[in-house]
């Protein structure tokens, strides 16, 4: 466990002594779309129908907004402070390669993301641009989600499957989607169809489909329209536990050429050789790698 133990606070709580948590390596290694930079130290975010403040204090993270039953209930997960980033870091570190990405991005932690919102988040990021992404998420969230209030400010929660059932084609391209719209539209449908034990569609189950070993799991997400290998790997990392997973964009694509490959691999060799030489932490590597390479603006000759 990466905390000690937490204490109570006004409107909040505190996590004491927490390792390995850096508020920028965390929010800012393209995991995430609802996390906005209020100060040095702050970021605001929604997840699960909850609107936090994320502060870090000395050693301390503190949780605004937050009492100790969502804390258990929901944050600790989230954080992923059950797992014990020091020693995954340790191990990856033997390579003298990579050691360079993890001391780099020595506070970054997998978010455990709520699956219906990554799935339509990454479909979203088909080449796309991360503040394109992340305008076209909060347009969907203020469109059908739940109002969330915070410091005398609205907010809104990410629709849940329901709510986004009636929602057109039209409706989800005016909100910045272009030609990603059909597939959130006809993802959205069959994912609904499948909650209702509608025959024919218990494939879609997203929350059966994360139950799946990796490989299962990997194959299941691209027989959804707009799912590819990438965004499977990511859907798979960043909310479905699938820690063995390694999207390769185009950052992940530099960082293995410029450490380890030739430049004229394939994505799937490059994935391939991803998972089989980082092994069950592939998807912990992915990230650091991703996150040295982007904050280094790493090019291949």
């Amino acid at each position: 466990m990466d905390y000690s133990n937490i204490e109570a606070a006004e409107k909040g709580i505190i996590i004491k002594d927490v390792k390995n948590f850096e508020l920028d390596h965390i929010f800012q290694c393209g995991q995430c779309f609802r996390w906005d930079k209020v100060s040095e130290n702050k970021y605001i975010g929604a997840a699960f129908g909850r609107i936090i403040g994320v502060e870090k204090s000395g050693g301390d993270v503190v949780l605004h907004n937050c009492n100790e039953e969502d804390f258990y209930r929901i944050w600790e997960n989230y954080f992923d402070l059950g797992t014990d980033y020091s020693m995954i870091k340790e191990k990856l570190s033997t390579d003298p390669l990579l050691k360079k990405s993890v001391d780099f991005g020595r506070g970054i932690r997998i978010l455990r993301q709520e699956p219906f919102e990554i799935v339509i988040s990454f479909i979203t990021s088909a080449n796309n641009r991360i503040p394109m992404i992340k305008r076209a998420i909060d347009k969907i969230s203020r469109k059908w989600g739940s109002a969330l209030e915070y410091e005398g400010r609205t907010y809104y929660a990410f629709p849940t499957p329901e709510m986004l059932k009636d929602a057109s084609e039209e409706e989800l391209e005016a909100c910045g989607l272009g030609f990603r719209a059909k597939y959130v539209k006809d993802t959205v449908d069959k994912i609904n169809r499948s909650l209702k034990g509608q025959e024919g569609y218990e494939e879609y189950n997203i929350y059966k489909i994360a139950e799946m070993d990796d490989d299962g799991c990997h194959e299941a997400l691209q027989r959804f329209n707009g799912i590819g290998p990438k965004v499977a790997d990511c859907i798979m990392l960043f909310s479905m536990g699938k820690i063995s997973a390694f999207p390769v964009d185009v950052w992940v694509k530099r960082a293995m050429m410029h450490f380890y490959l030739a430049p004229d691999v394939s994505l799937k060799k490059i994935r391939d050789f991803g998972r089989e030489k980082f092994g069950r932490e592939s998807g912990y590597a992915q990230q650091y790698l991703f996150y040295y390479a982007r904050e280094n603006n790493i090019q291949v000759e």
